[in-house]
């Protein structure tokens, strides 16, 4: 579960900062995209590099879903009897909706990539800019699509926050209070750069910023 959490991470990462590309323009975020088709020439065939990504990011989300499930059916399991007297653990929204937020965000993955990488739904435009169809899907009257957007980014950001302090945990970062404070400062600050990060785009173009 760590470790292909943390693969997410650095893709979520990447991704982000590819994304605010479309604050230096059309040309600037077009090329950015076409580059990622042709990067590892001539090692790499045209989109190899995309190829392997998708590919390792599809292993990732399989490994990470069946850890869940696995996580999940350990603990339904590990005792069969109700405890006498209940202690009243500590815990936070983000770690209450772990398993649900991530049920969220693999429906939500579906939607993107059917909107932006395969083009099967094409609200606004199906150009083959990519940059002209980001600010077309964004356009005010479809204004459900930036919701449905950010209330992706507030599951992507509570599920980042609850996994970064997890993984901390299961790698042992948290042995002491100083190292747990910083566990939670790291998870809250990630889930932070990464939601509005990514919320920025969508914001931006609804508004006008970006046209």
């Amino acid at each position: 579960m760590a470790v292909t959490g943390l693969i997410f991470v650095g893709y979520v990462l990447a991704h982000m900062y590819g994304n605010l590309k479309v604050f230096a323009g059309q040309d600037s975020f077009d090329e950015y995209a076409h580059h990622l088709r042709e990067f590892g020439e001539p090692i790499l065939p045209y989109e190899g590099f995309l190829w392997i990504a998708r590919v390792v990011l599809i292993l990732a989300v399989i490994g990470h879903a069946y850890s869940a499930f696995k996580l999940w059916h350990r603990a339904a399991v590990a005792r069969k009897e109700k405890y006498s007297a209940r202690r009243v653990a500590k815990s936070t929204l983000s770690s209450r909706t772990m398993r649900w937020g991530g049920v969220t965000l693999l429906a939500f993955i579906v939607f993107h990539i059917l909107h932006l990488t395969t083009r099967t739904i094409t609200p606004g435009s199906n150009s083959d800019s990519p940059y002209e169809r980001l600010v077309a899907g964004f356009q005010p009257e479809r204004w459900w699509l930036v919701l449905i957007y950010l209330v992706a980014l507030v599951a992507l950001g509570m599920h980042l926050r609850h996994g970064v302090w997890s993984a901390c945990q299961t790698l042992g970062f948290t042995n002491t209070a100083a190292s747990r404070r910083r566990a939670n400062l790291a998870g809250i600050s990630l889930a932070v750069i990464v939601a509005v990060g990514f919320a920025l785009v969508p914001i931006s173009v609804l508004f006008g910023i970006v046209d």
